[in-house]
């Protein structure tokens, strides 16, 4: 097990970003100090002969500056969407930026995505980890409260990344943390992701309207497109969702799935297998919901060399609150604050080749 860090590239103020890369058993993962962005991932094939990256992104610096896709980047201070771009808590109402139509989208115009965070490497016991950690002042993007978020990413000899999502504030405040990483097991830039197979521990989903925010309902997946409660192609059932529930996705998957049993247990929620490549990754996660998002809307971003991204290239597993929960009195509490500490994480596991 090792780390490494170089320099990734200088921001407009003259502020470095830095690049670490974490190093054990089979994986190979770089993470930037800019939006504590997963840059690469590489991982071997069935039969171990080959090796691939398996994260869209950039090879440098420039391209994650203005990338409207989130490649890689850790989230905050709200995943996801928040109806209105605004939300009412205590009895005061809050505006925030409205980057997404009407509405405010994983923390607004400038969230924690494009912004510099500080890096602590370490190696423990139980593998090689960086922790990343920034402060969010009262009022950033228009949320209430000064945050500070820590982020810790590791690899172990076992082939599992973890995620621990941390943060504390000291007012009530909306707090939803996930990482946006784009994979597609077959290699970055080698086609779509239609063929992977997906298992989903789901149960039921959040019903949205077409602009994707929720009514408020969970619906039962069973009989439907949003059945993924055994194996199935991605493609399977596109033409149903592209004309039902899909909204403005259009082309694919970008809802949020009930992760089966008891939220704030580490617990299965995907599984996703490549018949290719024969790579497998198996996602457990405390947080009540998963975003299951299928690149819908990619349309030609020229990536790393010699790949351009198109719709369905790649697909997300954000693990998550459900969107719009502040604004949605019946699902799980999103608030946090001086008496609630924010604590989340999530495993991703790549010992299930098959």
């Amino acid at each position: 097990m090792k780390i490494s860090k170089k320099t990734f590239g200088l921001l407009s103020d003259g502020n470095k970003v830095h690049l670490y890369t974490l190093e054990a058993g089979d994986l190979s993962l770089s993470i930037s100090t800019f939006g504590a962005t997963w840059t690469s991932l590489t991982v071997p094939s069935k039969s171990g002969g080959t090796r691939d990256d398996i994260v869209l992104g950039f090879s440098s610096l420039e391209g994650y500056f203005h990338c409207p896709a989130y490649f890689g980047a850790t989230i905050g201070r709200f995943a996801n969407r928040i109806g209105g771009g605004a939300f009412t808590l205590g009895g005061k109402g809050y505006s925030l930026c409205k980057n997404d139509g009407g509405h405010t989208l994983h923390g607004g115009r400038r969230g924690f995505d494009k912004r510099l965070w500080k890096a602590y490497p370490y190696t423990g016991a139980e593998g090689v980890f960086v922790r990343f950690e920034r402060l969010s002042p009262r009022g950033e993007e228009g949320f209430p409260g000064k945050l500070r978020a820590a982020v810790t990413y590791g690899i172990n000899d076992s082939n599992e990344i973890s995620a621990l999502y941390q943060a504390w504030v000291d007012a009530p405040c909306p707090v939803n943390l996930t990482n946006h990483v784009y994979f597609n097991l077959a290699g970055e830039g080698s086609g779509d992701i239609l063929s992977h197979e997906v298992k989903l521990y789901a149960s039921s989903y959040v019903e949205s309207k077409p602009d994707l925010i929720p009514t408020g309902k969970l619906l039962p997946t069973a009989g439907t497109p949003f059945d993924f409660t055994g194996f199935k192609p991605v493609k399977q059932d596109f033409a149903a969702v592209c004309g039902g529930d899909a909204g403005r996705t259009g082309t694919g998957y970008d809802h949020c799935f009930v992760i089966d049993g008891s939220a704030g247990e580490l617990r299965p929620c995907a599984e996703v297998r490549d018949p290719a490549s024969g790579r497998g990754l198996k996602l457990a996660a405390t947080q009540p919901g998963l975003q299951f998002y299928t690149g819908n809307f990619l349309d030609g971003v020229l990536g790393k060399p010699g790949s351009v991204y198109r719709k369905n290239d790649g697909f997300c597993l954000e693990t998550q609150h459900f969107p719009d929960s502040p604004n949605q009195g019946a699902f799980p509490s999103s608030i946090y604050g001086p008496d609630r500490d924010y604590c989340e994480k999530a495993v991703f596991s790549f010992t299930g080749l098959y």
